[in-house]
């Protein structure tokens, strides 16, 4: 179609649907699968008119077909009904419409649908979209639910019943949504969304009641499979009954076998709550009881203790028991000092009476030469030799007569004998002591 046009050299509109009719006349047949929509059977026309739906997406493309063609399979194709159907693409060039002229059709079996749905499965749950930790706990007393279902169905009435039943003050916040058929993926997803984004709502809801295979599809479609993925609010899914296993099953965070099951699952039982409640007190009663009955055990077991009839008793036992031992204590240091005097006082008499002054004062006198040096023999001294000497009581000189031949001691000779002359006394020249 490259064609070559300004703002000066326009084509004109039915130049461009001729052009665009051309080249989608050099597409080749395709096969599409979709879900029928709108079904047209004219009587006495020719044609079959039908619109066919991507139910995964918001997407629709018309589809005419001679009537033996449709013939062929109109006991089992009727609206919302899967099919398969090879087709031309033809371009409508009074109109600039696209439309699939059908050339044969074929409906989906329930044995195929369930293959492309494990098939599915398999994909999404690769993804990690089922795995439990992906799972969120849902309250303990939800105060406002989310309830997604069929308007005025019996889902519905279970939903509500039962919960405010069991809990009369449970609140919910419906949307009512086509359960299947072509507008309901669309819609049960923008419910979903609704009621998620809403911060007050507790718990989602998706409540549907039993059906064939194909009534349920749409609770397998994945783009609600990936929107309830996507919900931070919990999710409970209640589709069909126990043997109906939709995709929502696995992606919810709680699946219910059926709306009324949904119902007992989110919203606790007030009677059964009473009772636990009632159990629970009773339970902590008596825990409490025995508590205290065992602490009094104790503590009746102690005040029987003789040291607790009379607390003081050990006080003053240890009070003798110290008193005691201060007094040994005592009498311990009394004896050491005793001893300590009297080994000190021997001493110094020891001391006392063998000190120079005590034998001085026994009559012993110390000569001691001019300088100084103190006589012990009788040939120190010389003739006529001046000594001092030292008594008890002074000192005096004397002068050295003679000195004796052999071994006589100067202590053998008495003082102011005639051997030993004493110039000095009483002469004025005496030291003193």
């Amino acid at each position: 179609m490259a064609v070559n046009t300004s703002a000066d050299a326009p084509l004109p509109v039915g130049e461009v649907s001729r052009l665009i009719g051309r080249w989608i006349d050099r597409l080749g047949a395709v096969w599409v699968e979709g879900q029928i929509t709108q079904l047209s059977r004219r009587p006495g026309a020719g044609v079959v008119f039908l619109t066919l739906r991507d139910p995964s997406h918001d997407i629709s493309v018309g589809v005419t077909c001679y009537r033996q063609v449709f013939d062929a399979v109109a006991d089992v194709v009727s609206e919302g009904a899967r099919v398969v159907v090879q087709a031309k693409p033809e371009w409508y060039a009074p109109r600039g419409q696209l439309s699939l002229r059908a050339s044969e059709i074929r409906p989906v079996g329930v044995g195929e649908l369930l293959a492309r749905l494990e098939q599915l499965k398999k994909s999404l749950a690769g993804e990690g979209l089922f795995a439990p930790e992906r799972k969120k706990t849902l309250p303990f007393l939800p105060q406002l639910i989310g309830l997604v279902c069929g308007r005025a169905s019996a889902a519905e009435r279970d939903v509500l019943e039962n919960a405010r039943h069991r809990w009369p003050a449970v609140r919910f916040e419906v949307r009512n949504v086509p359960v299947q058929g072509v507008h309901a993926v669309p819609q049960v997803v923008q419910a979903v969304k609704e009621l998620d984004a809403l911060d007050d709502v507790d718990v989602i809801i998706v409540a549907r009641g039993g059906g064939s295979v194909e009534d349920l599809l749409p609770f397998s479609d994945e783009q609600l499979v990936r929107a309830v993925a996507a919900c931070r609010t919990p999710v409970v899914s209640a589709i069909g009954h126990e043997p109906d296993t939709p995709l929502l099953d696995y992606v919810a965070d709680l699946r219910a076998s059926t709306p009324t099951d949904a119902a007992k699952k989110v919203v606790p039982d007030v009677g059964e709550e009473y009772e636990r409640v009632q159990w629970l007190r009773d339970r902590a009663r008596r825990s409490v009881e025995a508590f205290v009955d065992r602490e009094e055990r104790g503590l009746r077991h102690a005040l029987a203790r003789p040291v607790m009839e009379d607390p003081h008793r050990m006080i003053e036992v240890r009070e003798e028991q110290v008193t005691a031992l201060a007094d040994r204590g005592r009498r311990t240091l009394g004896h050491l000092l005793d001893r300590a005097a009297s080994e000190l006082s021997h001493t110094h008499a020891r001391v006392v009476a063998l000190s120079p002054a005590a034998t001085l004062k026994r009559g012993y006198a110390v000569l001691q030469k001019a300088d100084g040096d103190v006589v012990r023999a009788a040939d120190e001294v010389a003739a006529d030799e001046v000594l001092r000497a030292r008594v008890a009581e002074g000192e005096f000189t004397v002068r050295v007569e003679h000195v004796p031949v052999g071994n006589v001691l100067a202590e053998d000779v008495p003082v102011g004998n005639g051997n030993v002359g004493n110039e000095n006394v009483g002469n004025g020249n005496q030291e003193s002591a």
